[in-house]
Protein backbone atom coordinates (compact mmCIF):
# COMPACT_ATOMS: atom_id res chain seq x y z
CA UNK A 1 0.00 0.00 0.00
CA UNK A 2 1.66 3.30 -1.48
CA UNK A 3 2.44 5.79 1.24
CA UNK A 4 3.62 9.62 0.38
CA UNK A 5 5.84 11.35 2.92
CA UNK A 6 4.48 14.73 4.12
CA UNK A 7 6.83 17.77 3.38
CA UNK A 8 9.60 18.58 5.66
CA UNK A 9 10.34 20.68 7.65
CA UNK A 10 6.40 21.69 8.49
CA UNK A 11 4.73 23.55 11.55
CA UNK A 12 4.07 20.90 14.28
CA UNK A 13 1.11 20.74 16.66
CA UNK A 14 3.19 20.97 19.17
CA UNK A 15 4.59 24.83 18.19
CA UNK A 16 0.74 25.77 19.32
CA UNK A 17 2.00 25.22 22.63
CA UNK A 18 6.35 26.45 21.94
CA UNK A 19 6.58 27.93 19.28
CA UNK A 20 6.36 31.85 19.92
CA UNK A 21 6.91 34.50 21.44
CA UNK A 22 3.39 35.17 23.12
CA UNK A 23 2.71 35.23 27.14
CA UNK A 24 0.83 32.43 26.32
CA UNK A 25 4.03 30.27 24.09
CA UNK A 26 6.49 31.54 27.09
CA UNK A 27 4.04 30.66 29.90
CA UNK A 28 4.29 26.83 28.25
CA UNK A 29 7.63 26.77 27.66
CA UNK A 30 8.73 28.27 30.42
CA UNK A 31 7.63 25.93 32.99
CA UNK A 32 8.40 23.18 30.93
CA UNK A 33 12.28 24.64 31.17
CA UNK A 34 12.42 24.03 35.00
CA UNK A 35 13.16 20.79 34.44
CA UNK A 36 16.66 22.08 32.53
CA UNK A 37 15.82 22.17 28.75
CA UNK A 38 17.80 24.21 26.96
CA UNK A 39 15.98 26.44 24.63
CA UNK A 40 16.78 25.24 21.32
CA UNK A 41 14.83 22.32 22.28
CA UNK A 42 11.72 24.05 21.23
CA UNK A 43 12.65 24.94 17.90
CA UNK A 44 9.97 22.85 16.40
CA UNK A 45 12.16 19.60 16.71
CA UNK A 46 9.13 16.55 16.97
CA UNK A 47 8.03 16.14 20.71
CA UNK A 48 7.61 12.91 21.49
CA UNK A 49 5.21 11.45 24.18
CA UNK A 50 6.22 8.25 25.74
CA UNK A 51 2.99 7.05 27.29
CA UNK A 52 4.04 4.32 29.48
CA UNK A 53 2.00 2.08 31.62
CA UNK A 54 4.70 0.83 33.91
CA UNK A 55 3.39 0.39 37.59
CA UNK A 56 4.55 -1.58 40.52
CA UNK A 57 0.98 -2.85 40.26
CA UNK A 58 1.48 -3.92 36.83
CA UNK A 59 3.83 -6.63 37.27
CA UNK A 60 4.09 -7.47 33.36
CA UNK A 61 5.29 -4.10 32.60
CA UNK A 62 7.49 -3.90 35.33
CA UNK A 63 10.55 -3.63 32.51
CA UNK A 64 8.86 -0.46 30.54
CA UNK A 65 10.72 2.13 33.16
CA UNK A 66 13.96 0.97 31.88
CA UNK A 67 12.60 0.29 28.34
CA UNK A 68 11.49 4.00 28.65
CA UNK A 69 14.95 5.17 29.00
CA UNK A 70 16.04 3.40 26.04
CA UNK A 71 13.18 4.99 23.92
CA UNK A 72 14.20 8.50 25.03
CA UNK A 73 18.16 7.56 23.57
CA UNK A 74 16.33 6.61 20.16
CA UNK A 75 14.07 9.95 20.08
CA UNK A 76 16.93 11.66 21.48
CA UNK A 77 19.88 10.36 18.37
CA UNK A 78 16.90 11.26 15.69
CA UNK A 79 16.40 14.50 16.65
CA UNK A 80 13.48 14.71 19.16
CA UNK A 81 12.44 16.15 22.20
CA UNK A 82 11.24 12.82 23.94
CA UNK A 83 8.99 13.58 27.17
CA UNK A 84 7.38 10.65 29.64
CA UNK A 85 4.12 10.32 30.46
CA UNK A 86 2.87 7.93 32.66
CA UNK A 87 -0.69 6.81 31.57
CA UNK A 88 -3.37 4.81 33.07
CA UNK A 89 -2.46 1.31 33.61
CA UNK A 90 -5.33 -1.64 33.77
CA UNK A 91 -3.35 -4.45 35.44
CA UNK A 92 -4.49 -8.46 34.60
CA UNK A 93 -3.45 -9.61 38.35
CA UNK A 94 -4.53 -6.69 40.45
CA UNK A 95 -7.47 -5.11 38.89
CA UNK A 96 -11.29 -5.98 40.23
CA UNK A 97 -13.77 -6.54 39.54
CA UNK A 98 -11.79 -7.09 36.20
CA UNK A 99 -9.36 -5.31 34.03
CA UNK A 100 -11.80 -5.49 31.05
CA UNK A 101 -13.99 -3.16 33.10
CA UNK A 102 -11.04 -0.46 32.89
CA UNK A 103 -9.96 -0.93 29.28
CA UNK A 104 -12.21 1.79 28.13
CA UNK A 105 -11.37 4.09 31.11
CA UNK A 106 -7.78 3.62 29.86
CA UNK A 107 -8.23 4.43 26.66
CA UNK A 108 -9.98 7.25 27.58
CA UNK A 109 -7.57 8.61 29.43
CA UNK A 110 -4.93 7.83 26.93
CA UNK A 111 -7.00 9.65 23.84
CA UNK A 112 -7.11 12.91 26.04
CA UNK A 113 -4.05 12.93 27.35
CA UNK A 114 -2.76 12.56 23.35
CA UNK A 115 -5.21 15.53 22.65
CA UNK A 116 -4.51 17.63 24.61
CA UNK A 117 -0.71 17.88 25.72
CA UNK A 118 1.81 19.05 23.45
CA UNK A 119 3.35 16.09 21.52
CA UNK A 120 3.68 15.68 17.76
CA UNK A 121 3.91 11.38 17.83
CA UNK A 122 4.03 9.05 20.87
CA UNK A 123 5.45 5.51 21.98
CA UNK A 124 3.01 3.62 23.32
CA UNK A 125 4.83 1.64 25.84
CA UNK A 126 2.10 -2.03 26.66
CA UNK A 127 2.65 -5.43 28.32
CA UNK A 128 0.05 -6.89 30.73
CA UNK A 129 -3.66 -7.60 28.89
CA UNK A 130 -5.43 -4.25 28.80
CA UNK A 131 -2.66 -1.86 28.17
CA UNK A 132 -2.27 -2.68 24.43
CA UNK A 133 -5.54 -2.49 23.11
CA UNK A 134 -6.29 0.95 25.31
CA UNK A 135 -3.30 2.65 24.01
CA UNK A 136 -3.84 1.35 20.51
CA UNK A 137 -7.37 2.51 21.14
CA UNK A 138 -6.37 6.07 22.20
CA UNK A 139 -3.54 6.24 19.44
CA UNK A 140 -6.35 5.05 16.66
CA UNK A 141 -8.92 7.89 18.10
CA UNK A 142 -6.33 11.14 18.18
CA UNK A 143 -4.85 9.59 14.73
CA UNK A 144 -1.37 10.84 16.02
CA UNK A 145 1.75 9.01 14.80
CA UNK A 146 1.95 6.42 16.98
CA UNK A 147 4.14 3.01 17.34
CA UNK A 148 4.00 0.29 19.85
CA UNK A 149 7.07 -1.06 22.06
CA UNK A 150 6.09 -4.08 24.61
CA UNK A 151 7.49 -5.46 27.17
CA UNK A 152 8.00 -8.90 26.06
CA UNK A 153 7.14 -12.33 27.63
CA UNK A 154 8.72 -13.13 30.82
CA UNK A 155 11.46 -16.20 30.54
CA UNK A 156 10.32 -19.96 30.71
CA UNK A 157 9.05 -21.54 33.43
CA UNK A 158 10.75 -24.89 34.66
CA UNK A 159 9.10 -27.04 37.86
CA UNK A 160 10.78 -30.32 38.43
CA UNK A 161 11.95 -31.08 35.41
CA UNK A 162 8.54 -29.82 33.99
CA UNK A 163 8.24 -26.37 30.97
CA UNK A 164 5.47 -24.45 33.32
CA UNK A 165 3.36 -21.79 31.56
CA UNK A 166 2.26 -18.63 33.57
CA UNK A 167 -1.45 -18.76 33.47
CA UNK A 168 -1.90 -22.52 31.52
CA UNK A 169 0.08 -23.90 34.30
CA UNK A 170 -2.08 -21.92 37.46
CA UNK A 171 -5.22 -23.52 36.02
CA UNK A 172 -3.57 -26.88 35.17
CA UNK A 173 -1.98 -27.42 38.92
CA UNK A 174 -5.35 -25.77 40.09
CA UNK A 175 -7.21 -28.73 39.20
CA UNK A 176 -4.77 -31.55 40.02
CA UNK A 177 -5.19 -30.16 43.30
CA UNK A 178 -8.89 -30.80 43.24
CA UNK A 179 -8.39 -34.22 41.74
CA UNK A 180 -5.89 -35.02 44.70
CA UNK A 181 -2.79 -35.36 41.92
CA UNK A 182 -1.25 -32.77 43.79
CA UNK A 183 -0.52 -31.31 47.37
CA UNK A 184 -1.17 -27.52 48.33
CA UNK A 185 2.24 -27.85 49.50
CA UNK A 186 3.96 -28.69 45.74
CA UNK A 187 1.20 -26.17 44.59
CA UNK A 188 2.84 -23.53 46.20
CA UNK A 189 6.09 -24.45 45.55
CA UNK A 190 5.38 -24.37 41.93
CA UNK A 191 3.86 -20.58 42.53
CA UNK A 192 7.74 -19.38 42.24
CA UNK A 193 8.98 -21.41 39.20
CA UNK A 194 6.17 -20.31 37.10
CA UNK A 195 6.19 -16.78 37.14
CA UNK A 196 10.63 -16.34 37.30
CA UNK A 197 11.06 -13.14 35.31
CA UNK A 198 9.63 -9.80 34.61
CA UNK A 199 7.63 -9.83 31.33
CA UNK A 200 4.35 -10.79 30.50
CA UNK A 201 2.96 -14.37 30.46
CA UNK A 202 5.28 -16.53 28.58
CA UNK A 203 2.52 -18.75 26.66
CA UNK A 204 0.29 -17.65 24.02
CA UNK A 205 -2.17 -15.69 26.49
CA UNK A 206 -3.36 -12.52 25.48
CA UNK A 207 -0.45 -10.56 26.79
CA UNK A 208 1.48 -12.21 23.66
CA UNK A 209 -1.85 -12.80 21.72
CA UNK A 210 -2.04 -8.91 21.73
CA UNK A 211 1.74 -7.92 20.91
CA UNK A 212 1.74 -10.17 18.32
CA UNK A 213 -0.92 -8.79 16.51
CA UNK A 214 -0.21 -5.29 16.66
CA UNK A 215 2.77 -6.96 14.70
CA UNK A 216 0.70 -8.01 12.50
CA UNK A 217 -1.39 -4.81 12.38
CA UNK A 218 2.15 -3.10 11.22
CA UNK A 219 1.90 -0.78 14.52
CA UNK A 220 5.41 -2.30 15.75
CA UNK A 221 8.45 -2.76 14.61
CA UNK A 222 8.83 -6.44 13.01
CA UNK A 223 10.13 -8.28 15.51
CA UNK A 224 9.16 -6.65 18.37
CA UNK A 225 6.47 -9.20 19.77
CA UNK A 226 8.15 -12.46 21.01
CA UNK A 227 11.75 -10.87 22.47
CA UNK A 228 11.78 -11.77 26.12
CA UNK A 229 11.67 -9.06 28.52
CA UNK A 230 14.94 -9.53 29.97
CA UNK A 231 16.96 -9.99 26.74
CA UNK A 232 19.13 -7.02 25.89
CA UNK A 233 17.27 -7.26 22.47
CA UNK A 234 14.65 -5.76 23.85
CA UNK A 235 16.38 -2.84 25.01
CA UNK A 236 17.84 -2.55 21.43
CA UNK A 237 13.90 -2.64 19.46
CA UNK A 238 13.18 0.04 22.22
CA UNK A 239 15.94 2.41 20.99
CA UNK A 240 15.10 1.75 17.46
CA UNK A 241 11.38 2.32 17.97
CA UNK A 242 12.71 5.33 20.02
CA UNK A 243 14.66 6.32 16.41
CA UNK A 244 11.58 5.53 14.40
CA UNK A 245 9.01 7.18 15.89
CA UNK A 246 10.86 10.65 15.20
CA UNK A 247 10.39 9.89 11.33
CA UNK A 248 6.81 9.09 11.40
CA UNK A 249 6.26 12.08 12.65
CA UNK A 250 8.47 13.99 10.22
CA UNK A 251 7.14 11.65 7.59
CA UNK A 252 3.06 12.45 8.95
CA UNK A 253 2.88 8.56 9.23
CA UNK A 254 0.02 8.15 11.40
CA UNK A 255 -2.51 4.97 12.53
CA UNK A 256 -5.43 5.94 9.35
CA UNK A 257 -2.51 4.79 7.06
CA UNK A 258 -2.24 2.04 8.67
CA UNK A 259 -5.00 0.24 10.64
CA UNK A 260 -6.53 -0.83 7.08
CA UNK A 261 -9.22 -3.36 6.41
CA UNK A 262 -6.33 -5.71 5.28
CA UNK A 263 -4.04 -4.95 8.46
CA UNK A 264 -7.26 -6.05 10.01
CA UNK A 265 -7.12 -9.13 8.13
CA UNK A 266 -3.86 -10.31 8.40
CA UNK A 267 -3.99 -9.80 11.80
CA UNK A 268 -7.12 -11.81 12.42
CA UNK A 269 -5.34 -14.73 10.18
CA UNK A 270 -1.62 -14.36 12.18
CA UNK A 271 -4.43 -15.21 15.38
CA UNK A 272 -5.31 -18.30 13.96
CA UNK A 273 -1.67 -19.36 12.93
CA UNK A 274 -0.48 -18.31 16.85
CA UNK A 275 -3.29 -20.19 18.55
CA UNK A 276 -4.12 -16.63 19.70
CA UNK A 277 -6.53 -15.92 22.70
CA UNK A 278 -10.14 -15.40 22.78
CA UNK A 279 -9.59 -12.17 24.13
CA UNK A 280 -7.98 -10.62 21.22
CA UNK A 281 -11.80 -11.10 19.33
CA UNK A 282 -13.31 -7.95 21.35
CA UNK A 283 -10.05 -6.18 21.16
CA UNK A 284 -9.83 -6.17 17.71
CA UNK A 285 -13.62 -5.15 17.14
CA UNK A 286 -13.15 -2.33 19.39
CA UNK A 287 -10.17 -1.08 17.94
CA UNK A 288 -11.69 -1.44 14.39
CA UNK A 289 -14.15 0.96 15.85
CA UNK A 290 -12.31 3.52 16.40
CA UNK A 291 -10.67 2.60 13.56
CA UNK A 292 -13.60 2.81 11.49
CA UNK A 293 -13.00 -0.41 10.18
CA UNK A 294 -16.38 -2.64 9.49
CA UNK A 295 -14.84 -5.64 11.00
CA UNK A 296 -17.34 -8.37 12.79
CA UNK A 297 -17.37 -11.53 14.19
CA UNK A 298 -18.31 -13.16 10.82
CA UNK A 299 -14.80 -12.15 9.90
CA UNK A 300 -13.48 -13.76 12.45
CA UNK A 301 -14.88 -17.05 11.73
CA UNK A 302 -14.13 -16.70 7.76
CA UNK A 303 -10.92 -15.72 8.19
CA UNK A 304 -9.86 -17.96 10.50
CA UNK A 305 -11.35 -21.00 9.06
CA UNK A 306 -8.53 -21.38 6.49
CA UNK A 307 -5.92 -20.98 8.35
CA UNK A 308 -3.56 -24.39 10.18
CA UNK A 309 -2.70 -23.22 13.70
CA UNK A 310 1.19 -23.81 13.60
CA UNK A 311 3.01 -22.11 16.32
CA UNK A 312 3.12 -25.31 19.12
CA UNK A 313 2.79 -23.39 22.14
CA UNK A 314 0.79 -23.54 25.04
CA UNK A 315 -2.08 -23.46 26.37
CA UNK A 316 -2.83 -25.05 22.79
CA UNK A 317 0.46 -26.63 22.34
CA UNK A 318 3.76 -27.50 24.19
CA UNK A 319 6.58 -24.74 23.94
CA UNK A 320 6.80 -21.55 25.23
CA UNK A 321 7.61 -17.90 24.07
CA UNK A 322 10.98 -17.83 24.79
CA UNK A 323 10.98 -20.89 22.08
CA UNK A 324 9.12 -18.59 19.93
CA UNK A 325 11.29 -16.08 19.57
CA UNK A 326 14.91 -18.37 19.33
CA UNK A 327 12.56 -20.00 16.19
CA UNK A 328 12.00 -16.25 14.43
CA UNK A 329 8.86 -15.53 16.23
CA UNK A 330 6.15 -13.79 14.46
CA UNK A 331 8.06 -12.59 10.95
CA UNK A 332 8.44 -16.22 10.34
CA UNK A 333 4.48 -16.97 10.95
CA UNK A 334 4.03 -14.01 8.75
CA UNK A 335 6.17 -15.64 5.74
CA UNK A 336 3.91 -18.66 6.04
CA UNK A 337 1.03 -16.93 5.35
CA UNK A 338 2.56 -15.19 1.79
CA UNK A 339 3.58 -18.05 1.42
CA UNK A 340 0.30 -19.75 1.86
CA UNK A 341 -1.66 -16.55 -0.20
CA UNK A 342 -2.86 -15.80 3.17
CA UNK A 343 -1.63 -12.62 3.81
CA UNK A 344 -2.15 -8.78 2.21
CA UNK A 345 1.43 -8.54 1.85
CA UNK A 346 0.65 -4.98 0.74
CA UNK A 347 -0.31 -3.26 3.76
CA UNK A 348 1.32 -0.77 5.40
CA UNK A 349 3.49 -1.12 8.66
CA UNK A 350 5.34 1.31 10.52
CA UNK A 351 8.41 0.88 9.27
CA UNK A 352 6.96 2.68 6.26
CA UNK A 353 7.76 -0.68 4.29
CA UNK A 354 4.63 -3.39 2.81
CA UNK A 355 4.06 -6.13 5.80
CA UNK A 356 5.29 -8.66 2.78
CA UNK A 357 8.69 -6.53 2.29
CA UNK A 358 8.85 -7.08 5.86
CA UNK A 359 8.83 -10.31 6.60
CA UNK A 360 9.86 -11.99 3.17
CA UNK A 361 13.76 -13.23 4.30
CA UNK A 362 12.21 -14.61 7.81
CA UNK A 363 13.69 -17.87 8.25
CA UNK A 364 12.36 -20.69 10.55
CA UNK A 365 15.00 -22.27 13.04
CA UNK A 366 12.61 -24.21 14.94
CA UNK A 367 10.38 -26.35 13.16
CA UNK A 368 8.77 -28.12 16.01
CA UNK A 369 7.87 -24.34 17.61
CA UNK A 370 6.56 -23.15 14.45
CA UNK A 371 5.83 -26.00 12.50
CA UNK A 372 5.30 -26.44 8.14
CA UNK A 373 1.19 -26.66 7.80
CA UNK A 374 1.36 -30.47 6.87
CA UNK A 375 1.91 -30.96 10.69
CA UNK A 376 -0.46 -28.21 11.99
CA UNK A 377 -2.11 -28.41 15.46
CA UNK A 378 -5.18 -27.47 14.07
CA UNK A 379 -5.89 -27.83 9.86
CA UNK A 380 -8.57 -24.79 10.84
CA UNK A 381 -6.99 -22.83 13.39
CA UNK A 382 -8.62 -19.02 14.24
CA UNK A 383 -11.69 -18.74 16.35
CA UNK A 384 -14.99 -20.33 15.30
CA UNK A 385 -18.00 -18.45 15.81
CA UNK A 386 -21.23 -20.19 17.17
CA UNK A 387 -24.27 -18.87 16.46
CA UNK A 388 -28.36 -20.28 16.85
CA UNK A 389 -31.17 -19.26 19.37
CA UNK A 390 -28.79 -19.97 22.20
CA UNK A 391 -26.64 -16.78 21.15
CA UNK A 392 -28.13 -15.35 18.01
CA UNK A 393 -25.01 -12.66 17.76
CA UNK A 394 -22.36 -15.21 18.56
CA UNK A 395 -20.04 -17.06 20.83
CA UNK A 396 -16.48 -17.94 20.48
CA UNK A 397 -14.66 -20.81 20.89
CA UNK A 398 -11.09 -21.58 20.35
CA UNK A 399 -10.57 -24.96 18.55
CA UNK A 400 -6.81 -25.09 19.00
CA UNK A 401 -7.26 -25.35 22.75
CA UNK A 402 -10.77 -27.59 22.82
CA UNK A 403 -11.08 -31.06 23.11
CA UNK A 404 -11.90 -32.39 19.36
CA UNK A 405 -14.08 -35.50 20.70
CA UNK A 406 -15.94 -32.53 22.56
CA UNK A 407 -16.53 -30.87 19.62
CA UNK A 408 -19.96 -32.15 18.16
CA UNK A 409 -21.63 -32.69 21.51
CA UNK A 410 -25.29 -32.72 23.29
CA UNK A 411 -25.12 -32.51 27.04
CA UNK A 412 -27.27 -31.57 29.88
CA UNK A 413 -26.98 -28.38 31.05
CA UNK A 414 -25.84 -27.66 35.27
CA UNK A 415 -26.75 -23.95 34.93
CA UNK A 416 -25.19 -21.62 37.71
CA UNK A 417 -26.99 -17.97 37.70
CA UNK A 418 -24.13 -15.79 38.33
CA UNK A 419 -20.59 -16.27 39.67
CA UNK A 420 -21.39 -16.57 43.27
CA UNK A 421 -23.94 -19.62 42.79
CA UNK A 422 -20.61 -21.14 40.57
CA UNK A 423 -18.43 -21.07 43.66
CA UNK A 424 -20.84 -21.84 46.49
CA UNK A 425 -21.85 -25.32 44.13
CA UNK A 426 -19.31 -26.45 42.31
CA UNK A 427 -17.32 -28.17 44.74
CA UNK A 428 -20.86 -30.05 46.59
CA UNK A 429 -20.69 -33.92 45.83
CA UNK A 430 -24.29 -33.37 45.89
CA UNK A 431 -24.02 -31.85 42.36
CA UNK A 432 -25.90 -33.27 39.97
CA UNK A 433 -23.20 -33.76 36.76
CA UNK A 434 -21.06 -35.79 35.32
CA UNK A 435 -18.70 -35.01 32.59
CA UNK A 436 -21.24 -35.51 29.64
CA UNK A 437 -23.04 -32.65 30.76
CA UNK A 438 -22.58 -28.74 30.09
CA UNK A 439 -21.81 -26.14 32.86
CA UNK A 440 -23.51 -22.94 32.00
CA UNK A 441 -22.53 -19.96 33.81
CA UNK A 442 -25.02 -16.51 33.31
CA UNK A 443 -24.21 -12.95 35.08
CA UNK A 444 -21.06 -12.35 33.52
CA UNK A 445 -21.04 -10.24 30.34
CA UNK A 446 -20.30 -6.61 29.88
CA UNK A 447 -23.16 -4.92 32.06
CA UNK A 448 -23.86 -8.12 33.73
CA UNK A 449 -20.83 -8.68 36.25
CA UNK A 450 -19.60 -5.74 35.48
CA UNK A 451 -17.19 -5.42 33.25
CA UNK A 452 -16.88 -9.55 31.69
CA UNK A 453 -14.51 -11.35 34.17
CA UNK A 454 -12.06 -13.91 32.76
CA UNK A 455 -14.53 -16.58 34.95
CA UNK A 456 -15.38 -18.27 31.38
CA UNK A 457 -12.92 -20.89 31.53
CA UNK A 458 -14.83 -22.58 35.07
CA UNK A 459 -13.10 -24.88 37.06
CA UNK A 460 -14.66 -28.25 36.64
CA UNK A 461 -16.37 -29.84 39.74
CA UNK A 462 -14.23 -32.13 41.88
CA UNK A 463 -16.10 -35.02 41.30
CA UNK A 464 -15.72 -35.50 37.87
CA UNK A 465 -11.86 -34.53 38.08
CA UNK A 466 -11.61 -37.29 40.52
CA UNK A 467 -12.40 -39.63 37.28
CA UNK A 468 -9.46 -38.37 35.50
CA UNK A 469 -11.64 -36.17 33.31
CA UNK A 470 -10.20 -33.08 32.37
CA UNK A 471 -12.40 -31.28 29.49
CA UNK A 472 -16.16 -30.65 29.76
CA UNK A 473 -17.82 -27.97 27.62
CA UNK A 474 -18.28 -24.60 29.33
CA UNK A 475 -20.83 -22.17 28.08
CA UNK A 476 -21.09 -18.57 29.08
CA UNK A 477 -21.62 -14.61 28.62
CA UNK A 478 -17.57 -14.63 29.97
CA UNK A 479 -14.41 -13.96 28.20
CA UNK A 480 -11.54 -16.86 29.72
CA UNK A 481 -7.59 -15.98 30.40
CA UNK A 482 -5.47 -16.62 26.86
CA UNK A 483 -3.55 -18.58 29.12
CA UNK A 484 -6.62 -20.80 30.04
CA UNK A 485 -7.67 -24.23 27.74
CA UNK A 486 -10.65 -26.63 26.83
CA UNK A 487 -13.49 -26.33 24.97
CA UNK A 488 -15.09 -23.15 26.78
CA UNK A 489 -17.56 -21.41 24.53
CA UNK A 490 -17.31 -17.39 25.41
CA UNK A 491 -18.82 -13.91 25.23
CA UNK A 492 -22.10 -15.52 24.11
CA UNK A 493 -24.46 -12.20 23.11
CA UNK A 494 -26.78 -10.89 24.20
CA UNK A 495 -25.61 -11.30 27.83
CA UNK A 496 -27.63 -12.61 30.05
CA UNK A 497 -28.00 -9.40 32.24
CA UNK A 498 -29.54 -7.95 28.49
CA UNK A 499 -32.34 -10.71 28.61
CA UNK A 500 -30.49 -12.49 26.27
CA UNK A 501 -31.51 -16.39 25.91
CA UNK A 502 -28.79 -17.64 27.86
CA UNK A 503 -30.49 -15.99 30.86
CA UNK A 504 -33.22 -18.62 29.68
CA UNK A 505 -31.42 -21.74 30.42
CA UNK A 506 -32.75 -24.18 32.92
CA UNK A 507 -31.36 -26.90 34.88
CA UNK A 508 -31.34 -30.62 32.63
CA UNK A 509 -32.28 -28.42 29.34
CA UNK A 510 -30.40 -30.08 26.98
CA UNK A 511 -27.79 -27.78 24.52
CA UNK A 512 -26.63 -29.04 21.28
CA UNK A 513 -22.57 -27.71 20.26
CA UNK A 514 -21.77 -28.46 16.72
CA UNK A 515 -18.79 -26.25 15.98
CA UNK A 516 -17.84 -28.25 12.40
CA UNK A 517 -21.41 -26.24 11.51
CA UNK A 518 -20.77 -23.08 14.17
CA UNK A 519 -24.39 -24.11 15.64
CA UNK A 520 -25.25 -23.65 19.23
CA UNK A 521 -28.60 -24.79 19.97
CA UNK A 522 -30.39 -24.95 23.24
CA UNK A 523 -33.10 -27.43 22.42
CA UNK A 524 -35.92 -26.75 23.62
CA UNK A 525 -39.67 -25.55 21.12
CA UNK A 526 -38.71 -21.77 20.07
CA UNK A 527 -42.37 -20.94 21.79
CA UNK A 528 -41.17 -22.26 25.45
CA UNK A 529 -37.67 -19.91 24.58
CA UNK A 530 -39.70 -17.11 24.13
CA UNK A 531 -42.16 -17.11 27.15
CA UNK A 532 -39.08 -17.70 29.20
CA UNK A 533 -37.80 -14.69 28.00
CA UNK A 534 -40.79 -12.84 28.27
CA UNK A 535 -41.16 -14.18 32.05
CA UNK A 536 -37.54 -12.78 32.48
CA UNK A 537 -36.49 -10.32 35.57
CA UNK A 538 -33.83 -8.58 33.35
CA UNK A 539 -30.57 -6.81 34.28
CA UNK A 540 -29.03 -5.68 37.74
CA UNK A 541 -29.11 -2.97 39.89
CA UNK A 542 -28.21 -0.07 38.16
CA UNK A 543 -24.49 1.57 39.76
CA UNK A 544 -24.90 4.38 41.95
CA UNK A 545 -22.87 6.79 39.97
CA UNK A 546 -19.13 7.13 39.18
CA UNK A 547 -17.44 5.16 36.30
CA UNK A 548 -19.26 1.76 37.11
CA UNK A 549 -22.34 3.91 36.14
CA UNK A 550 -20.54 5.27 33.14
CA UNK A 551 -19.60 1.58 31.66
CA UNK A 552 -22.90 0.11 32.69
CA UNK A 553 -24.73 3.05 30.77
CA UNK A 554 -22.50 2.58 27.71
CA UNK A 555 -20.68 -0.01 27.51
CA UNK A 556 -21.55 -2.23 24.14
CA UNK A 557 -21.99 -6.03 23.77
CA UNK A 558 -18.83 -8.40 23.11
CA UNK A 559 -20.11 -9.24 19.54
CA UNK A 560 -19.24 -5.45 19.34
CA UNK A 561 -15.79 -5.12 20.85
CA UNK A 562 -17.41 -4.12 24.32
CA UNK A 563 -16.31 -0.41 23.26
CA UNK A 564 -18.43 2.35 24.76
CA UNK A 565 -21.33 3.80 22.05
CA UNK A 566 -20.10 6.95 22.29
CA UNK A 567 -16.64 6.63 21.45
CA UNK A 568 -16.81 5.01 18.16
CA UNK A 569 -14.73 6.17 15.15
CA UNK A 570 -11.47 8.90 15.36
CA UNK A 571 -11.68 12.43 16.85
CA UNK A 572 -8.70 13.19 15.93
CA UNK A 573 -5.74 15.39 17.37
CA UNK A 574 -7.27 19.12 16.75
CA UNK A 575 -5.20 21.67 19.43
CA UNK A 576 -7.58 22.27 22.18
CA UNK A 577 -7.86 25.61 22.54
CA UNK A 578 -5.58 27.43 25.29
CA UNK A 579 -6.79 28.70 28.27
CA UNK A 580 -3.96 31.26 29.40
Amino acid sequence: MAFTPAPWPRKLRSQEWYGGTSRDHIYHRGWLKNQGHPHDLFDGRPVIGILNTWAELTPCNGSLRDLAEKVKAGVWEAGGFPVEVPVFSASENTFRPTAMMYRNLAAMAVEETMRAQPIDGAVLMVGCDKTTPSLLMGAASTDLPSIVVTAGPMLNGWFRGERVGAGTHLWRFSEAVKAGEMTQEDFIEAEAAVTRSSGTCNTMGTASTMASLTEALGMALSGNAAIPAVDARRRVMAQLTGRRIVQMVKDDLRPSHILTRPAFENAIRLNGAIGGSTNAVVHLLALAGRAGIDITLDDWDRLGREVPTIVNLQPSGEYLMEEFYYAGGVPVVLRHLAEAGLLQTDALTVSGLPIGEEVKDARNWNEEVIRPASRALTNSGGIAVLKGNLAPNGAVLKPSAASPDLLTHTGRAVVFEDIDDYKARIGDDALDVDETCILVLKMCGPKGYPGMPEVGNMGLPPKVLKKGIKDMIRISDARMSGTAYGTVILHTSPEAALGGPLAAVRNGDMITVDVPNRRLTLDIPEAELQARLAALTRGQATPPGGYARLFHDHVQGADTGADFDFLLGARGHEVPRDSH
